[in-house]
């Protein structure tokens, strides 16, 4: 196992996490928008975990792998989910819900995910080893143990799962974030909000790669806190 392998092995486990971060994201929208009254989405199939349903050819598979490949923030996006808030009940509690229900999906496989890296940690010393080896970046070249994919994984569950519910709970919109502060606005501030929030969302995720830190930071920050 050498450091080419490892680069390999990273960037195929951060697409998988990154696919199957955006398809919880997704399908959790489709879902709550359907428990409060817009079947939308559940009619067109959005309610599945298969990523295939939720893929944009560009957003999903091309950008965020030329972004891996280059070294740079992981950068994408999923096919939107379709909600007619005409059906819902009461449709700013329910347009909220269904907003937030993505992030909070989220959270909760990036939860799951420490917890696996938790458990991993505490089971023995060679687990607590390669946890915090995983956290620290190293390239595990002189061990072929299978709790190294494991941890590699979950940890780039944990951190793309995060980065994502954080990302879209920002209330600039489109994301969904805005969904909570649109219906505090006023018609005339709100088509403002719209249109200045799309452009400076689009030139802040092109020009912010502050927000998603590089390696060497991501790994001590989450190092310390295992400590």
């Amino acid at each position: 196992m050498n450091l080419q392998h490892i680069d390999i092995m990273n960037i195929v486990f951060q697409l998988i996490a990154f696919m199957f971060a955006i398809s919880v994201h997704e399908s959790a929208h489709a879902w709550m928008a359907n428990l409060r009254g817009d079947p939308t989405a559940r009619m067109l199939g959005r309610i599945t975990l298969n990523p295939i349903k939720h893929i944009d050819l560009f957003g999903t598979l091309i950008l965020p792998a030329v972004a891996m490949l280059a070294h740079l923030p992981v950068l994408g996006w999923a096919k939107p989910t379709p909600v007619d808030p005409r059906n819902f009940k009461n449709p700013m509690l329910d347009d909220i819900l269904t907003s937030v229900v993505g992030p909070i999906s989220n959270f909760v496989i990036a939860t799951v995910a420490l917890l696996v890296l938790v458990l991993i940690k505490n089971a023995s010393a060679a687990g607590e080893q390669i946890v915090f080896g995983t956290l620290q970046g190293a390239s595990f070249a002189d061990t072929n143990s299978l709790l190294v994919p494991l941890c590699k994984l979950a940890f780039a569950m944990m951190i793309i799962n995060i980065v994502l519910g954080v990302f879209n709970l920002i209330p600039v919109p489109p994301l969904d974030g805005s969904h909570v502060v649109r219906h505090l606005l006023p018609a005339g501030a709100l088509r403002i909000y719209d249109t200045v929030g799309t452009l400076a969302c689009f030139f802040w995720c092109f020009g912010g790669a502050d927000f998603y830190p590089n390696s060497s930071t991501r790994f001590s920050h989450f190092s310390s806190a295992f400590s």
